[in-house]
């Protein structure tokens, strides 16, 4: 699922994808992707989000499920929704309260070392990997 661009050309549509094995329920993985896609500039404000019935239908999802998670994005001002032209991504900077965001990097690494258990590392070896992604200034002392 795309969520269309203001300027195509300048960037890749935005995708939807939920991961139905990973615990966390699908109205948030939607909300925490919307969130990430705001923070890595894959939607900028203006963009529009597909309509909760096509979201729904594309994702094999309830459509009640698409409208908690566009809901708790409107009521944190993230999100605007025009009656009769669809729900737009709002002119707003993307805030994270200290314990959301100790939230998502929680599910985060436990999403990353599942999967590196999954194909046979140890989180020893995953540690080390993401250690070496770090820029120099940036590593821990």
């Amino acid at each position: 699922m795309t969520a269309k661009a203001n300027s195509p050309a300048a960037r890749l549509p935005f995708r939807f994808a939920l991961n139905l094995h990973s615990g966390v329920p699908v109205y948030r993985q939607l909300i925490d992707q919307v969130r990430s896609g705001m923070a890595l500039g894959a939607l900028a404000s203006g963009d529009q989000l597909p309509t909760v019935r096509q979201m729904a239908v594309d994702l094999a999802i309830n459509p009640n499920t698409v409208m908690r998670a566009y809901r708790e994005l409107e009521l944190s001002g993230l999100l605007e929704t025009h009656q009769g032209t669809g729900t737009f991504v709002a002119n707003k900077k993307l805030e994270r309260k200290d314990a959301e965001r100790e939230r998502q990097l929680t599910q985060l690494a436990n999403e990353f070392a599942a999967r590196a258990g999954a194909a046979g590392f140890t989180v020893e070896e995953l540690l080390e990997r993401l250690g070496e992604l770090a820029p120099p200034s940036k590593q821990r002392r």
